[in-house]
């Protein structure tokens, strides 16, 4: 209906020589039902174009319009206010749209936004040096159901995790392991850490004074000793201790997503752009056009000239690259790939960091305004009003793992999703648990399980959806009131496409739900005479399939019991 309106507003412009073809038309569903339902202020920014009152404006504009319009889709025209145009929709519209409803059925909701055009989203992008903690939690669900909007929004999507198994933070890795290895195998001098605050860790003597002391730490090395007793004790090289680390961590982390519901088409490793030299290409690419230094014995990258305080290192004097540099080669390779859309999910600690990316990207040749980034906050459970305390250092945080098995993935996923990413989100465990109408989770898979239920006691009792149906016997207003709250939902996808915000699906499903009690608690299904009785079942149904599409989109079950 807003591209319908859209285009008929634009024909009716075109009569007038000031308004500019790039004007564009913005159309709202009105706070308050009783304004209409969509309406537009576009004769109140066009007063200033067309020297007039807006309200004289909307007036002669609804005059046109009642000409343009369609009367079997639009039933009414009204000036509001300074100058709001309001329309309301035909009932033959809103009949009409949800045999569409009916008929679509697991594809409503699909729309042609992003036709033709080719999206990848990169996230999680954990290296292997522990589980998942509840921070990649939040990354994880966030990037995954950014890629099913598009997807519904006609995208073709490609989902990507990035990680490096090199460096420094996996040679600590190595270092722990080995240490654990060694107290596996046998007698080994101890060593006690000083983690702060009065707390402190028994280690092996060899263990690095920053290494990783969670307990899988303590398991990787145990899997060593079992597949190689005490055969490594002489082993010089880190290497076979990263690989196991690496191998039984990945794992944990493929396992890890797979229970809430995360699924990557590629895993990109950084050793590739080392392999293939595209590392130091991009290096040379930036030395080549002048924006690079060498300064005590490091190359730096002329961040100053893109608006920082301070010039950025590229490569340390060491002859390490900072983790920015295989950064903009990877970037470098994601346009290379052809991509019309690059998503980046990211913690809102690369704030200070990303900028510099995009700003080589710019330089390279490459349109960095093709790279969105999506930071967002971070994370803290919430138990009894109180926060969960947690420290990475002494290895004591949650894992998404734990967080999974005390609530649940759905309730994970959905938690998750209820804020917008740019806020920092309180994760309230008790909420989580509790199953009635105060859990935002259980009420959507509540509702749809209850409309699971109707449908199911309608049919027992003889009402089928093969009978004929006439959805003209549905005037009553909650009726009519529930019709228009479904038909917004291939509305609220693109919304939620385009603004990257798979926040607004949840807040919608709500509107739906509540939509759905009103109409069910004054209108009967069973007990009614046969037509009214199908046509309502009809929209019952229609209102599972909106439900049960919103959840799949936010990657949760839709029960039909509970």
């Amino acid at each position: 209906m807003k591209d319908y309106l859209r285009s008929t507003i634009r024909a009716v412009l075109d009569e007038y020589e000031a308004v500019p073809d790039d004007f564009e038309i913005e159309l709202e569903k009105p706070a308050r039902e009783e304004h209409g339902d969509l309406a537009t202020n576009t004769a109140m920014r066009l007063a200033s174009v067309l020297r007039n009152n807006p309200r004289a404006i909307a007036e002669d504009l609804t005059e046109k319009l009642r000409e343009a319009v369609d009367p079997s889709r639009i039933q009414a025209i009204e000036v509001a206010g300074p100058g709001f145009i309001n329309f309301r929709f035909a009932s033959d519209h809103l009949l009409d749209s949800l045999a569409e409803v009916l008929d679509a059925g697991d594809n409503y909701g699909r729309t042609d936004l992003g036709a033709g055009e080719s999206a990848l989203v990169e996230y999680v992008s954990a290296n292997p040096t522990g589980p998942l903690t509840v921070g990649h939690g939040r990354n994880a669900v966030l990037g995954d159901t950014i890629a099913n909007l598009l997807d519904w929004a006609g995208y073709e999507v490609d989902r990507e995790y990035y990680f490096n198994d090199a460096g420094r933070q996996m040679r600590v890795l190595a270092q722990s392991v080995r240490a654990r290895y060694e107290e596996v195998a046998g007698d080994v001098d101890m060593k006690t850490l000083d983690l702060g605050d009065g707390e402190t860790a028994d280690v092996p003597v060899s263990f690095p004074d920053d290494g990783y002391l969670g307990e899988y730490i303590k398991n990787v090395a145990e899997a060593l000793y079992e597949e190689h007793g005490d055969a490594l004790l002489d082993e010089e090289s880190l290497d076979p201790f990263q690989a196991k680390a690496e191998e039984i961590i990945f794992a944990d982390i493929e396992s890890t997503l797979e229970r809430i519901n995360v699924h990557m088409e590629t895993f990109f490793n950084e050793k590739k752009l080392y392999e293939d030299d595209r590392v130091e290409k991009t290096v040379d690419a930036l030395k080549d056009a002048g924006v690079t230094y060498e300064k005590d014995d490091a190359l730096w990258f002329k961040t100053t000239d893109f608006g920082k305080d301070k010039d950025t290192v590229l490569i340390k004097s060491s002859g390490e690259p900072t983790y920015r540099t295989p950064d903009m080669a990877y970037h470098v390779d994601k346009f290379e790939r052809g991509y019309d859309v690059i998503i980046d999910v990211l913690g809102a600690d690369h704030i200070a960091t990303y900028p510099d990316v995009l700003s080589a990207l710019d330089v390279l040749g490459y349109d960095s305004k093709k790279v969105e980034i999506i930071l967002y906050q971070f994370v803290t459970l919430v138990r009894g009003g109180e926060p969960v305390k947690m420290s990475t250092r002494r290895a004591n945080y949650v894992t998404l793992d734990d967080l999974i098995d005390e609530v649940g993935a759905d309730v994970t996923r959905f938690f998750f999703l209820m804020r917008s990413a740019d806020t920092h989100l309180n994760f309230d465990l008790e909420l989580a648990k509790e199953a009635s109408d105060k859990n935002p989770v259980f009420y959507l898979q509540y509702a749809h399980a209850r409309i699971c239920s109707i449908v199911d006691k309608a049919e027992d009792v003889g009402f089928t959806f093969e009978d004929e149906v006439d959805l003209s016997l549905l005037t009553h207003e909650d009726e009519t009131s529930l019709i228009k709250e479904l038909l917004r939902f291939p509305t609220v996808i693109d919304q939620a496409a385009k603004a990257r915000a798979p926040h607004f699906i949840p807040t919608y499903l709500r509107e739906v739900a509540s939509a759905f009690s009103q109409f069910y608690g004054s209108c009967r299904i069973i007990g009614e005479d046969k037509e009214l009785a199908t046509a309502r079942m009809n929209l019952a149904r229609a209102t599972q399939t909106v439900i049960h599409n919103g959840l799949t989109v936010l990657g949760i079950d839709a029960p039909r019991e509970m």
